[in-house]
Order: C-alpha cells, then sequence, then structure tokens
C-alpha cells in the first residue's frame, strides 16, 4: 500500500463528465506533472481547482481538479480526482498519462480496500459500500446506507464488549484466586450472561434472514397447464407484453422471466412452460425445467382455469407443489365458473383475469400479505445482509450455545471459556477485526474498478 492507485471511477462511455481517481502518497506528484493550472502542492484540502491535463505541449483536455488531503479522505491517504469531459477517448488518455507518470492501475475495489485496511471504515461496512451501488430499490438503498454508517458494525462490537468483559472476568478469576476484592464469577452468571446472548443473537439472525428478501427477491415460479393464462398473468404483473400470449395450447416452451418490486421487494417472476403429458421433445424438455424450478422457488403461483373442471394434470401440479409456499390463482374469473372449489381445501386462493390492469391486483395483495413486506420496509434496516455475515454469526450463535451447554454440566471454567471466546472471534470477523487475507482478497474483487 506504499503505491499509488490510479482508475476511472465512472462508467465507460458518452457522458458529460468523467472521474479519475488517485489515492496514494505520490498522487500530488503525479498529477502535476500533467496538469497546468494551480500549484496543487500548495493547495489547501478539499478544494477544487481548473486547468488543463498536457501531454507534453499537447493540451488534452479542460478539466477541474479535486485535492483531498489526508487523513481526512475516503481512503485516508491523498485523493485527486480529475473531473473530465466525458467519453472514452478522453478518459482513457488521462489515465493513460497518469500510469506512465508513476501511478499504478488499481484493482477492483481497492479504494475501499485501502480505507478498510487503514481502519477508516470496518468489513461490514466496505461491504455495505458495494450494496449501495448495486441496490435496485429504495428499501435495498436504506439497508445498505444504514450499514455504510455502521449500524451493524455497532450492534456487532456491542455483542463483542459484553462478552469481552466475561472472558476479562473469567481469566481474573482463573489466574488470581487469592485476591478478595474482585468479583467472583460463578458458573450461574456466566450462564446468564451466555443466555441473554444467545436470545440477542438468535433475534438478529432470524431478522437478517427474513431482510435476505430485500437484497435477494422472491423467486416466483408460475406453473400451470397449457393454455390456463400463466403467460397472460406475467404481462399482467410486468404491466408489459413480455410472454407472448396464443389461444394455442403449448405456446410457452421455455421460461420467460421479468422483475417487479412490491412494497420496494424485488419479485423475480419466471413463466414457464405448460406442465403436461407430451410427445414433442421441445415441449418435453420445457415441463422438464418447469418441473425442476418449483424445488428451486421461494413462492409458486399454480394457474387453474376456473371455468374449466379441474383434469389429472391440475390435480397432479397441485400435489407436486402441496408443500411449497403457494398461492391457487383461479383465472378467467369473467368467465362462467366450472371449477371445483371443494379440491382446494388449504390453499392461499386468489381469484382473478388478465382482461383489465386490476385484474392481478389481489395477487399483489396477497403476495404482501404472506411475505409481510409492509413490515419488513418499516423496520429499522439493521441486518446481516450477506451469507458471509450470516454463517459467521451462526458460528458465533453455536459456540455461545455449546458455552450454555458446558455450564449447565458444570464443565471447568476454562473450558466453557474456550467457546466463549470462539464466538467473540467469529463475532470478530464479521467486522474485520479478525480476518484472513484470501477471505478479503475475494470480497473486494467482486467491487467495481475505481471504488
Amino acid at each position: 500500500m506504499n503505491d499509488t492507485i490510479a482508475a476511472i471511477s465512472t462508467a465507460l462511455g458518452v457522458g458529460a463528465i468523467s472521474i479519475v481517481r488517485m489515492s496514494g502518497k505520490d498522487s500530488l506528484e503525479i498529477v502535476s506533472k500533467i496538469f497546468k493550472g494551480t500549484n496543487l502542492k500548495k493547495v489547501q484540502s478539499h478544494t477544487l481547482h481548473y486547468g488543463y491535463i498536457k501531454d507534453q505541449e499537447e493540451i488534452i483536455d479542460e478539466v477541474l481538479i479535486s485535492v483531498m488531503l489526508a487523513p481526512k479522505t475516503y481512503t485516508t491517504e491523498d485523493i485527486v480526482e480529475i473531473n473530465c469531459h466525458g467519453g472514452i477517448n478522453t478518459t482513457n488518455k488521462i489515465l493513460e498519462l497518469l500510469l506512465l507518470n508513476g501511478a499504478r492501475l488499481a484493482e477492483p475495489g481497492e479504494f475501499t480496500k485501502r480505507a478498510f485496511l487503514n481502519g477508516r471504515i470496518d468489513l461490514a461496512q466496505s461491504e455495505a459500500v458495494m450494496d449501495l451501488i448495486e441496490s435496485k430499490s429504495n428499501t435495498e438503498r436504506k439497508l445498505a446506507i444504514k450499514n455504510v454508517e455502521g449500524r451493524i458494525s455497532k450492534r456487532i462490537k456491542e455483542f463483542r464488549n459484553s462478552l469481552k468483559e466475561l472472558i476479562s472476568h473469567i481469566e481474573v478469576n482463573i489466574d488470581y484466586p487469592e485476591y478478595y476484592d474482585i468479583e467472583i464469577i460463578t458458573i450461574n452468571k456466566i450462564k446468564d450472561i451466555v443466555q441473554k446472548q444467545i436470545e440477542e443473537l438468535k433475534s438478529l439472525i432470524k431478522e437478517s434472514n427474513e431482510q435476505e428478501i430485500v437484497k435477494a427477491g422472491i423467486k416466483t415460479i408460475i406453473v400451470g397447464r397449457p393454455n390456463v393464462g400463466k403467460s397472460s398473468i406475467l404481462n399482467s404483473l410486468l404491466e408489459f407484453d413480455k410472454a407472448i400470449v396464443t389461444d394455442v395450447a403449448g405456446t410457452t416452451r421455455d421460461i420467460v422471466e421479468g422483475n417487479i418490486y412490491l412494497e420496494g421487494i424485488p419479485l423475480n417472476i419466471i413463466d414457464t412452460a405448460g406442465i403436461h403429458q407430451t410427445n414433442d421433445i421441445v415441449e418435453k424438455l420445457g415441463v422438464e425445467k418447469s418441473l425442476s424450478l418449483i424445488k428451486e422457488a421461494d413462492l409458486v403461483l399454480v394457474v387453474l382455469n376456473s371455468s374449466e373442471k379441474l383434469t389429472k394434470e391440475d390435480l397432479e401440479i397441485l400435489e407436486k407443489t402441496k408443500d411449497k409456499t403457494s398461492i391457487v390463482i383461479l383465472n378467467k374469473n369473467d368467465l362462467q365458473e366450472e371449477i371445483e372449489k371443494e379440491q382446494l381445501t388449504a390453499r392461499n386462493i386468489i381469484s382473478t383475469n388478465t382482461t383489465s390492469s386490476k385484474g392481478t391486483i389481489a395477487l399483489k395483495e396477497k403476495i404482501k400479505e404472506m411475505f409481510n413486506l409492509d413490515k419488513i420496509t418499516t423496520k429499522d434496516y439493521t441486518y446481516l445482509t450477506n451469507t458471509r455475515q450470516l454463517s459467521l454469526a451462526k458460528k458465533a450463535l453455536y459456540s455461545l450455545e455449546q458455552a450454555l451447554k458446558a455450564t449447565k454440566e458444570e464443565a471447568p471454567i476454562d473450558l466453557v471459556e474456550i467457546d466463549i471466546k470462539n464466538a467473540f472471534d467469529y463475532l470478530g470477523e464479521i467486522i474485520g477485526i479478525d480476518y484472513r487475507d484470501e477471505v478479503i482478497d475475494n470480497l473486494f474483487k467482486n467491487f467495481c474498478v475505481g471504488k
């Protein structure tokens, strides 16, 4: 981290402005070699300066230079940002000049990695930066920005502080049993503290699992036999004609995908081929894919034609989806009803049609109700936000449960302490107090270059 890095921080393409960013101790020295204007080595921090980027005597572009001096910067190092005119050629030429004059091309996420390694942000905040960049809804943005601010980091530190105090008391009691003025830590006291930590950690994990749908969305599969209106329902939900709709059974032979947002939560919808017996090799492959997708779905929409009696194929589809979170849609309710509703017990059932834009309102409301979407979007957004964090929290929980079990079995106090220390370390990994280099490298390589 002793070198100076540079990268284009804006998306490449035609645009009004592009930003080329540098970080490192030689940032001012390097940019001064190609900048004609104010002497950047003598300016105050967090100031903006007008001038030109030059390649020897050739003017490359008219620019504004942002100068931000250490330590009050994103990376805590000197940062210089060149605000130039947008365009691939101009932006690349400026980056090329910086590299020729001593900078190194930044790796993906290296600016944020330096911010982490220099102690300005912790690992959970680093991950939240990328979540913020990738957020597609207002809810995702709110969740990410709270963690950039350090909400989840603060909660994890509170867990660790409680465990650290407990570990300290245990070690004093073990190492200095002869002193009478120290607090005697009993097995019962350890049990009470560990039990409280277990309950709070379980609550955090449960809430974080619920919030996973904010980022991942609800994988929704539309299934049914041919010509019951699956593609019409997809089009109605998306509010445009994504799937081809005809009166010919088996029009959809492969999956058709689309996305909508309910209460800020992504609904990832897949319309599948009609499930039925067929000798057509292409249709058969489509049916097999439809059946395999049912297993992966968070929500299955089973479409039935309410103007027809239940068929053998309908009943088979209902049987295959009985253990899934599902909604049975009695479609075409604008026609005379013929379906035997008494055979649809213990199901979430809604009746609808797609002849008007209002046809799927009841379906959307049912999905909101089933997944408590209105409640999710009104919570405080302090959650673990990815698999890595959740996995470590679950390991910490397991260690605490082992410690509690040991206290109940009256195990020696130093053995109980081992499990408590393990929990303390796992929680430290969440925010990067303890970490392995390969984990850090893998995390930041998924960032965009220039961030």
